[in-house]
């Protein structure tokens, strides 16, 4: 997708690499996003009081709201990795917001961003899998009667496969359609009044997609650590 302007495409065009930047603004705009939420935490944390200021106040609520909901669907062992998925949440949550700021690009309108948060959370998944059951993990693959499994284990390998595709198609595919949408009323109406009803309802659209991917990758955590029936 062509879009219009970027500036950050513009600024890599003026130091010789506009290339990349045409080739791969996603990329460009994840570093973006990337340093935003690295200033935004060192200016919430660098001054930590016992009498909270407004930034780590701010930080304090989203975070531990964030992590108390996970941990009522995982359980208290789902404390200790509540980092990444509260990481990823708030990154697609940026990537998301920041495309509506005239002039950027956001990241999670790339097939490759989502697909590369997709694959974090497949791999993390089996990865608690694993470290909580051992080979024994292989069971959840297998189902319940022993002589059913060579008809299930490839069902539910392609299941396990098709939430990549999942995960990774209805992000990019809800904020590609929102972007398309945004430039044709830029287009059609310039930058005047017409596009801030579905600029206003893409902040709601923004937040929906980072909480359900957040949601849909604790609820695939929570189903590797438990035990197989």
């Amino acid at each position: 997708m062509a879009h219009p302007y970027l500036f950050l495409v513009k600024f890599f065009e003026l130091i010789g690499l506009g290339h990349f930047a045409q080739s791969y603004p996603h990329v460009i705009y994840s570093w973006l996003v990337l340093l935003l939420l690295i200033v935004l935490a060192y200016l919430a944390t660098r001054r930590v009081a016992m009498v909270p200021g407004k930034g780590q106040n701010f930080f304090e609520v989203v975070i531990s709201g964030i992590e108390e909901f996970m941990v009522e669907i995982t359980g208290e062992e789902g404390r200790w990795f509540a980092p990444l998925p509260i990481t990823i949440f708030l990154y697609i949550a940026t990537c998301n917001l920041i495309g509506l700021i005239p002039g950027f690009f956001p990241p999670t309108a790339s097939i490759n961003t989502t697909l590369s948060c997709a694959l974090v959370t497949f791999v993390f998944t089996h990865f608690l899998g694993v470290k909580y059951h051992g080979a024994k993990y292989i069971k959840h693959f297998l189902g319940p009667i022993w002589w059913m499994a060579p008809i299930i284990f490839p069902i539910e390998l392609i299941g396990h496969l098709a939430r990549i595709m999942s995960l990774s198609f209805r992000l990019f595919g809800n904020m590609m359609g929102h972007e398309l949408v945004l430039m044709i009323l830029f287009v059609l109406a310039g930058a005047f009044f017409a596009p801030l009803p579905i600029m206003a309802m893409g902040i709601f659209v923004s937040l929906v997609q980072a909480f359900v991917f957040f949601l849909l990758s604790i609820m695939y955590f929570s189903g590797s650590m438990e035990h197989a029936h």
